[in-house]
């Protein structure tokens, strides 16, 4: 297999190289520069029509995108205890809390990404008022997790999850673009603190 991706800070790509640091799991990665457009070239569009990382290159020549996606697999495939929980009831809560981490915070923090950003101030019109009106939601929704991680060790409960690869890597991006985790919220400051120090943040 072949994961293409790119390196940090892209979160995406980066929750399947932490996925497979947990699982122990071992691909060969390529590298597609984003920043030289090199997700938007015609050899790579051929393996993903929408020109997004991370894609997967299965054995048989045929692919697969979207992270999440990508680590279902990867779960069913590697030996291991499964990320995506253990019973049905775990499963469904893991799956809950993707959801919505994904979108309640990942959605604002990458409308001030793309509508604020230097970096993608090239790539499309922004709207900078529109990108900087996402922070106020952002700190609302830090609020609510921070009252929703009282008493949690990890985001869906005893176990370290999938649910918490997307909650560290789209809060680390927050932090990458200046969308800090607010003072109060001792809770998911404890948390991010927990979930950095695994030696699989580091992938």
């Amino acid at each position: 297999m072949k994961l293409y991706g790119e390196d940090n800070p892209a979160p995406n790509p980066r929750r399947v190289r932490i996925f497979l640091a947990e699982k122990g799991g071992s691909v060969e990665h390529v590298r597609v520069p984003m920043r030289e457009r090199g997700h938007k070239a015609a050899d790579f569009l051929a393996k993903n029509s929408l020109g997004q990382l991370p894609t997967l290159e299965l054995d048989d020549g045929t692919f697969l995108s979207e992270s999440v996606s990508i680590c279902r697999y990867l779960d069913e495939t590697l030996p291991g205890p499964s990320l995506f929980g253990a019973t049905a009831r775990e499963r469904a809560e893991v799956d809950m809390w993707i959801r919505r981490i994904e979108f309640q915070l990942m959605t604002p923090i990458g409308q001030i990404w793309r509508h604020t950003h230097p970096l993608t101030a090239t790539l499309l019109t922004q709207f900078k008022d529109f990108g900087e009106s996402n922070r106020p939601r952002i700190e609302q929704v830090y609020r609510w997790l921070d009252s929703e991680l009282a008493g949690k060790a990890f985001i869906a409960g005893e176990a370290y999850s999938m649910a918490d690869i997307i909650a560290l890597t789209t809060v680390d991006f927050g932090l990458f673009i200046g969308v800090p985790i607010p003072a109060d919220c001792a809770n998911v400051l404890a948390w991010h603190g927990r979930v950095a120090a695994r030696p699989s943040a580091s992938a």
